[in-house]
């Protein structure tokens, strides 16, 4: 196996962006935070909203303070709602069973709402420095084409888990270096369309630079479009949620220009069916209870 660490983690100190969650002293629970708002939204879209979170609710403790339809109505347009209200409940926990401070232990974040392996290993790794192997959807590009020869990533495996940390320096600091830059590196350079490979650090170790850039096919899960979906409804009948907080709509109010009322319905049953909406009596509102 290539050593990748050197290259990368210098082109890493050399070309890092400059990004909230990475400067000293962030601490942790913004960094919990951040990583909420990063799953399946860019960046740019997420640092004004983690800015106003964390201006806001700068603890978990401030934000367990408040009902859940505090968090649902600042989440605004963030898209995927359900990550506000399990935020919310992951607040609530630290504060209750952590003394309100964010664990360090993987276990202890595992057992937390809304966080599964990739987050509580970040958290672990680039809040309190410890040796973790810590796998996104870029880090899993960049070791598909390094390591395999293979122009994408395939489903996600524990055996990433396993490639990532035979990759990590030993030295705790240098192996979080590790993982931030190949995140990095798969975020800006080895990018899924069009990769800038006449500037990677790594390409002279490329496996699928060397055998010619084959086409091995994408097995990656296409989302579902969005138009016309279920998620856009959701979405329409948030807003108009949100837009009326705190008083509630008639169910009626909400999204009546949509033109299939069977699909709106059952949007409608969905949110509720997830707590990011109460009802009663023909009336909606964001949830106030835990």
């Amino acid at each position: 196996m290539p050593d990748l660490a050197p290259p990368l983690i210098a082109w890493y100190r050399d070309n890092a962006r400059e990004l909230p969650w990475r400067a000293p002293g962030f601490g942790a629970w913004g960094v919990l935070v951040s990583e909420f708002m990063l799953q399946q939204t860019p960046v740019a879209r997420v640092i004004p909203h983690l800015e106003a979170w964390l201006t806001r609710w700068p603890t978990p403790a401030a934000l367990a303070a408040e009902p859940p339809a505090a968090a649902v109505h600042q989440w605004a347009n963030l898209g995927y709602p359900r990550r506000a209200l399990w935020l919310h409940r992951a607040a609530v926990e630290i504060t209750e069973r952590h003394g309100g401070e964010v664990p360090r232990d993987v276990d202890e974040l595992l057992a937390l709402t809304g966080i599964g392996d990739y987050t509580a290993r970040a958290v672990a790794v680039f809040a309190y420095g410890d040796r973790h192997p810590v796998v996104d959807t870029n880090t899993r590009r960049v070791l598909a084409r390094a390591l395999d020869g293979r122009a994408q990533p395939g489903p996600p495996a524990r055996t990433d888990l396993a490639a990532m940390d035979g990759l990590l320096p030993r030295a705790d600091d240098e192996a979080a270096v590790m993982n931030a830059a190949t995140m990095e590196l798969g975020a800006t350079v080895c990018v899924a369309r069009t990769p800038r490979c006449e500037i990677c650090p790594v390409s002279g170790v490329c496996a699928w630079r060397a055998a010619g850039f084959p086409d091995t096919g994408d097995r990656r899960r296409k989302q579902a479009r969005y138009e016309g979906s279920d998620r856009q409804v959701r979405g329409v009948i948030l807003r108009a949620l949100r837009d009326a907080a705190p008083e509630p709509l008639l169910e009626l109010q909400l999204a009546p220009d949509w033109p299939d009322p069977v699909q709106r319905d059952r949007a409608l049953d969905s949110l509720i069916a997830d707590g990011l909406v109460e009802a009663a009596d023909g009336w909606a509102r964001l949830p106030t209870g835990r």
